[in-house]
């Protein structure tokens, strides 16, 4: 979509912002997002995660069903009440979340002629960092819409960095050009400090020939880009939500689980070395 207007003012400290997109869906995305916070909080990261899909599927993976969101990420972005109003406490310690629900799909429509449209989040986000209780959170993962639409637009615009689940199959591989060409239009337009974090490849399958093309191609385009951790297809995985948890509490010991755990510690380690790197 479109996107226009003043770049927004950027924090200079705590917490990172982590945007977790694909406007493909099924591609490992939310669960991406529950994962990765949840490893994250289990080796000792404050992590706020803000579901942005009217799915509510992120608020579902950690449990939080829908009869117990009270203030969801739709009133936060129409300025009804502050993220520190939705912020929910989870079964994972170090881990908080703003829930979302159905009525966030009306926000693309009410927010279209709204002040500072494309900056909501961001600027949510900036004022609960301030705030007593957002300041402890270190990391902050947005979980995205598949799609590239206003609320997408607002989770780069108040993001310092993307991370793009990519499946290993063939029109995944076609998607991949479209998100990487939204996060440099925001750069340009809206958020100039947005980079792009890495690409984690979900859904690998060694034993599948196509799982190895799509490997070797999306490696040779984006090279160091890509994490060196693969998530493997595993049943466990697809289970946990049905459960209300993330895997790694409905089975730590699983290879996705596993992976999920090594993708923290690239994800943090890029992190620390970033103001070298820049």
């Amino acid at each position: 979509m479109p996107v226009s207007g003043n770049s927004a003012s950027r924090r200079t400290s705590a917490p990172r912002v982590l945007a977790i997109a694909n406007q493909k869906g099924g591609v490992g995305k939310t669960t991406t997002a529950i994962n990765l916070a949840t490893a994250l909080a289990a080796v000792g990261e404050k992590v706020l995660l803000i579901d942005l899909d009217p799915q509510g599927n992120a608020s579902t993976g950690l449990g939080i069903r829908a009869a117990d969101r009270g203030v969801t990420t739709y009133e936060v972005l129409s300025g009804d009440y502050r993220l520190e109003a939705a912020v929910t406490e989870t079964d994972i310690p170090g881990l908080v979340l703003a829930p979302a629900g159905v009525d966030l799909a009306g926000a693309e429509i009410e927010l279209i002629d709204a002040d500072r449209r494309h900056f909501r989040l961001a600027d949510a986000i900036e004022e609960f960092a301030a705030s007593e209780k957002g300041a402890p959170i270190t990391y902050v993962l947005i979980d995205c819409p598949p799609s590239l639409s206003l609320l997408t637009v607002n989770a780069l615009a108040a993001a310092q960095a993307v991370i793009i689940p990519l499946q290993c199959e063939f029109f995944a591989l076609e998607g991949l050009s479209q998100i990487v060409r939204t996060i440099e239009t925001v750069r340009t337009r809206i958020n100039p400090d947005l980079e792009l974090q890495g690409v984690v490849l979900t859904m690998h399958d060694r034993r599948n020939n196509l799982t190895n093309q799509v490997e070797d191609d999306v490696r040779g385009h984006f090279g160091d880009k890509v994490y060196r951790t693969v998530i493997p297809r595993n049943v466990r995985i697809s289970e946990a939500p049905s459960h209300g948890k993330p895997a790694l509490l409905y089975d730590l010991k699983c290879p996705g689980s596993q992976a999920y755990i090594q993708l923290a510690s690239e994800v943090i380690q890029r992190e620390r070395t970033r103001p070298k790197a820049a």
